[in-house]
């Protein structure tokens, strides 16, 4: 498989979210002052508020953004994969998400059991049209949205690990 040392890969966010792509834009998260590195570790109480994200890639571009957590309701059980906590679009290029469309508001991660990937994903939009919220956040598909409005392959990704607080240990992969 192309890329076999890339983090998401690794990570699984390519297979379980989205297929391979090539990146071709940058994407920056900040959760207050932290930016998040892809894998890093994050506990509920440093992902209260809605992060800060810049995406930077082809001037003049538009960008959707979509966060989801593929690991509801136990990373072991993800009967609800993929888990949408937050779904921006028109993205300007160069600016903070804030200046796009939320279609579904930022709700903060609370892992109950286990050791979640919380995956941002971007899409270049190819141009600016509405975009409906679905009707609830359980079992979105990032796939199925990416085709329903024709956005194509992914141009950035990122995540980070989150378990709920008090809880010990790291992401351990067993094969």
């Amino acid at each position: 498989m192309p890329g076999s040392r890339d983090p998401l890969i690794i990570g699984r966010i390519v297979g379980d979210i989205v297929d391979y792509f090539d990146a071709s834009a940058q994407l920056r998260v900040l959760y207050g002052n932290r930016e998040i590195m892809v894998g890093s570790e994050l506990r509920p109480s440093q992902v209260v508020n809605q992060p800060t994200v810049h995406i930077t890639g082809r001037a003049g571009s538009l960008y959707t953004l979509v966060m989801v957590d593929p690991d509801v309701p136990t990373p072991s059980d993800p009967c609800e994969r993929e888990y949408l906590h937050w779904f921006v679009t028109d993205i300007p290029e160069g600016g903070d998400v804030s200046r796009g469309t939320e279609v579904v508001a930022y709700e903060q991660p609370q892992p109950t059991a286990g050791i979640h990937r919380l995956a941002f994903v971007v899409f270049r939009q190819t141009a600016r049209e509405a975009i409906y919220a679905p009707g609830w956040r359980s079992n979105f598909v990032t796939r199925d949205m990416a085709e329903c409005y024709n956005l194509g392959a992914p141009v950035a990704a990122a995540y980070f690990n989150s378990q709920r607080e008090g809880s010990c240990g790291g992401r351990r992969w067993y094969r």
